[in-house]
């Protein structure tokens, strides 16, 4: 017998000594585990996650002070902790490492030279890992040895991609440039299919994808070449499902549910491994087709099912009046509350770049975003000395660049900071960055930027002159003027922000040398360049940097000055000149916790462009990027990591999990629907983030600004953004307004029990932030239809014998969005329609009267696009026919689609039941 007749079995894992350990017996069945994540349905934010668990401790094993415990210096602050299940089907689970997988040998039928179609059915924890795994490796008979490659499937920065060879040595590829926007830990099917010969002179290969292996199948993409047509090479490579090819890709990590092979397009099936029928622990098995099926080394099939995973940030251990039973109750944390506590401000982003460890070859380095107070200018490299100010210079004064915290300016007088380079090993290169903001046109040339070198060639200055322009002068020890470069004009002063340098390179007994100015005014870091060289000269390494000497800068700004000893120390800068402004939420993302060393999982590609990144906390920034593109920032599941899901990835989805309410024991009560103003917002102003605003209000309907009962009042917010442009501000206060008036009931809380259904175990353990939550077959007195929710977090509670989730929840209809040339979802609604007279329930022909905007479509001019489905008093019809060139206009209707039985009043108002929704 299976659960609920037997005791689910539940493991618990603590990860000590670089292994998982199994404690599950230690847990105390008296006190069920509950678990908590995502977010409550009046939160924006997810919080932490918690687990909370009863240790027995009798045995002193969880005390982490004492000595004699099995676990001693192992336990710890902040130990990673694992809660699963091991039941329902089970999978393949891959764990993202080489030469992982299941395979089968090479076999006649296996061999496919003509039309092939590939189908792989996964939940993977690194579907769509933009910039951590461009490309991941799904499946394949791809050998690089003695050229036996055939053909191999992966996932290329989130896209579906396709190789094969001709001859098992060259190879042809078709890359998407659609994804399919699986959540992370979602389960996807993907399809890819090659005609060999399209009888056009060419191949094509199309792309699918569908919710599992079942299907339906949904055309991502088509890719027709007419350059040739082509073949698949006949390899004796084996086939292998989780890996693909013996290149050093990143392979699949997650589980893999089946996988089919076909010898032509929906053709004949000629490997066929479904590991959700193979018990756990099998080590090789027999498919349909009859091919024999080997798992790999680190590959099991499994049923584990993993419901949190976190760490124990504390072990408090206690005991009962008697002293007899001691235990331990654990509240593990998602990576969150680590992340939140007590976490310093992540540096302005020209400070990490330039302060990055990474980049060893700067060997000096002085941000100057010291505070209002300070009289010298700290180095970002410990035990350094700091730049000495002398003059009139005024700390923290300049807050006009976005990648950067506040900088000094110079006052009036003669004003400089000077910096002794700390004496490293001379190379062939010298090179120096500053950042300089002149405020007014000079009266007389002044020195911006000077280093002082142990070379033949003593010192470089750059000197700024009464046009606006700078150029480069040389001297020798003695002072002898040895270069006097023409000038660099293209980036003029004053006024504008720049980034000037000198370069200095070793050309056998001279030196090239180059001045270099980098613009970044418009969000992206251009380049302009004097060189020339300088015979007979050495460069040695530079002593001392300086700026300002001369006076007359009076207000300019200056900062992060960095000297480097090798030409590729400044390489891949120029995103952080702009502060990362442009970024989608998914890259800033990746790029932050890589630089943050957080493991994370992103999916989507994000579309809207962000501003530029300043100061605050890392989770302070995450939670700003996933605010602007209104997506969801969330803990994962099965690793101590975060993952990201972007809008896109919310729009359209099929339902990840399908309830029938009339089905014994599926939905559990309460389901209450509850019609408040809880989250109404009909007047929103969106700010950009050191920028402008836009401001959107709802004008007509319902949930309107208008005093009731014509609309609700008003209820206004206000949110700030960090936005790329000031034109974006508008858009993104429509999208709440859009969100916050939501005319239909709320469901706050799901509530399932899946030891009363336990046939619904596989589909709704996949709901997570932001899945799709269906529930059907509904009673009477529920709103006719099906109710349709995102889970936006849930509460669940799993003992021997119960297992309950309480799913919070938000409406999912505001993310049905258009799609063009679609039959549904690409038709405009009407501006203004209402019944002209009543008509009874059984009626099938009524007069409508278009009261705003053009009249509807009639048969005669558009009969392609009947019938369509239109909602009148809570009453959904289909309209067959429309008739009429003028208002008002007949309507030929099926009656009662959603059950609704009722006579219909005049002026009633009639729309589209699916009415098309421009996306964000």
């Amino acid at each position: 017998m299976t659960f609920p007749q037997t005791a689910l079995p539940i493991k618990t894992e603590l990860y000590l000594n670089g292994a998982w350990t199994d404690i599950t017996s230690d847990v105390y069945s008296r006190d069920p585990i509950r678990i908590t994540r995502g977010r409550t349905d009046e939160a924006r934010q997810v919080d932490a996650g918690r687990c909370t668990l009863t240790l027995d401790n009798r045995m002193g094993k969880y005390s982490p002070r004492n000595p004699l415990g099995p676990y001693y210096g192992q336990l710890g602050r902040n130990t990673p902790i694992r809660v699963s299940v091991t039941t329902g089907a089970s999978y393949l689970a891959v764990p993202g490492s080489l030469g992982q997988g299941a395979v089968t040998p090479d076999a006649a039928a296996l061999d496919i030279t003509g039309d092939l179609d590939v189908r792989i059915d996964a939940t993977l924890t690194n579907w769509t890992t933009v910039g951590i795994s461009p490309a991941v490796d799904l499946c394949g008979k791809y050998s690089t040895g003695g050229s036996q490659r055939s053909w191999f499937l992966q996932q290329r920065n989130g896209f579906p991609y396709l190789e094969w060879s001709p001859d098992g040595a060259t190879t042809v590829q078709a890359a998407g440039s659609v994804s399919p926007s699986t959540p992370v830990g979602g389960r996807n099917a993907w399809r890819a299919t090659l005609d060999v010969n399209n009888g056009s002179g060419g191949w094509t290969v199309t792309f699918y994808t569908a919710p599992t292996m079942a299907g339906p199948w949904t055309q991502l993409e088509q890719i027709v070449t007419t350059s040739g047509t082509t073949s698949i090479f006949n390899s004796t490579t084996a086939l292998t499902v989780g890996d693909g090819s013996d290149l050093t890709f990143a392979k699949a990590a997650g589980a893999i549910h089946a996988f089919q092979l076909r010898n032509g397009i929906g053709g004949t099936l000629v490997a066929s491994p479904d590991f959700a029928v193979q018990a756990p622990g099998t080590t090789s098995f027999v498919d349909s087709t009859g091919k024999t099926w080997t798992v790999r080394t680190s590959t099991t099939i499994s049923n584990r099912k993993v419901r949190f995973a976190g760490e124990v940030p504390a072990w408090p251990v206690k005991a009962d009046t008697s002293g007899r039973d001691v235990y331990v109750q654990i509240e593990a944390a998602g990576i969150l509350r680590r992340l939140g506590q007590g976490a310093s401000p992540i540096q302005s982003a020209m400070r990490r770049e330039f302060g990055n460890p990474a980049r060893t070859n700067i060997v000096a380095y002085w941000p100057c975003e010291d505070g209002t107070g300070a009289t010298s200018f700290a180095s970002a490299h410990a035990g350094e000395q700091p730049m000495r100010a002398s003059g009139t210079v005024t700390p923290a004064n300049y807050t006009g660049w976005a990648a950067s915290d506040a900088l000094p300016t110079f006052g009036s007088g003669v004003s400089a900071v000077r910096g002794s380079v700390p004496a490293y090993t001379a190379t062939d290169w010298a090179f120096i960055r500053a950042f300089v903001c002149v405020s007014a046109p000079v009266t007389s040339a002044v020195r911006l930027l000077t280093i002082t070198t142990t070379g033949t060639a003593r010192t470089w200055s750059v000197i700024l002159d009464t046009n606006g322009l700078i150029y480069l002068n040389a001297y020798d020890a003695d002072g002898t003027m040895t270069v006097t470069s023409s000038y660099l004009g293209a980036f003029s002063f004053p006024g504008f922000r720049r980034q000037i340098g000198i370069e200095l390179t070793r050309n056998g007994t001279g030196i090239d040398w180059a001045l270099v100015a980098f613009d970044f005014e418009g969000y992206s870091a251009l380049a302009a360049t004097v060189t020339g060289t300088l015979a007979s000269r050495t460069i040695g390494s530079v002593t001392q940097v300086r700026m300002g000497d001369d006076g007359g800068l009076d207000g300019t700004a200056f900062g992060h000055i960095a000297v480097a000893n090798s030409a590729s120390a400044y390489a891949n800068t120029g995103g952080a000149m702009t502060g990362w402004a442009g970024e989608t939420a998914p890259v800033r993302t990746l790029r932050l916790c890589a630089e943050e060393t957080v493991p994370v999982s992103v999916s989507g590609l994000g579309s809207e462009q962000l501003g530029a990144q300043h100061s605050t906390t890392l989770v302070g920034l995450l939670q700003e990027a996933a605010a602007t593109d209104h997506g969801i920032l969330y803990e994962a599941r099965e690793s101590v990591a975060l993952a990201y899901r972007d809008l896109i990835g919310l729009y359209n989805q099929t339902p990840t999990s399908t309830l029938s309410y009339a089905a014994k024991g599926q939905v559990q009560s309460p389901l209450d629907p509850v019609d408040d103003d809880q989250n109404v917002r009909n007047d929103v102003t969106v700010t950009r983030i050191n920028g402008s605003w836009g401001r959107y209000t709802q004008n007509s309907g319902p949930l309107s600004v208008s005093s009731p009962p014509s609309g609700v009042g008003r209820y206004t917010d206000a949110p700030s953004l960090s936005l790329f442009a000031d034109g974006q501000a508008v858009q993104h206060a429509s999208w709440l307004v859009h969100l916050g008036t939501v005319d239909e009931a709320r469901y706050p809380v799901v509530n399932v029990a899946l030891h009363a259904a336990p046939a619904l175990i596989d589909s709704v353990i996949l709901l997570d932030a932001g899945a799709r939550l269906q529930i059907t077959n509904l009673s009477s007195r529920y709103p006719p239809g099906s109710i349709d929710q995102l889970v936006q977090g849930y509460t669940e509670t799993i003992s021997q014998y119960l297992w309950n989730i309480a799913f919070n929840c938000v409406p999912a209809s505001p993310y049905t969005v258009g799609v063009v040339e679609d039959a549904l979802l690409s038709r405009a609604d009407t501006d203004g329609s209402q019944l002209n007279s009543g008509v009874t329930s059984t009626a099938t022909s009524m007069s409508v009267a278009v009261t705003a905007g053009p009249l509807w479509i009639t048969t005669a001019s558009n009969p392609g696009d009947f019938p369509f489905d239109v909602l009148v008093g809570g009453e959904r019809m289909t309209v067959t026919a429309i008739t009429g060139a003028s208002s008002p206009q007949t309507f030929t209707v099926t009656r009662s689609v959603n059950g609704v039985v009722k006579a219909q009043t005049a002026a009633t108002n009639v729309q589209l039941f699916q009415p098309t929704i421009v996306a964000l």
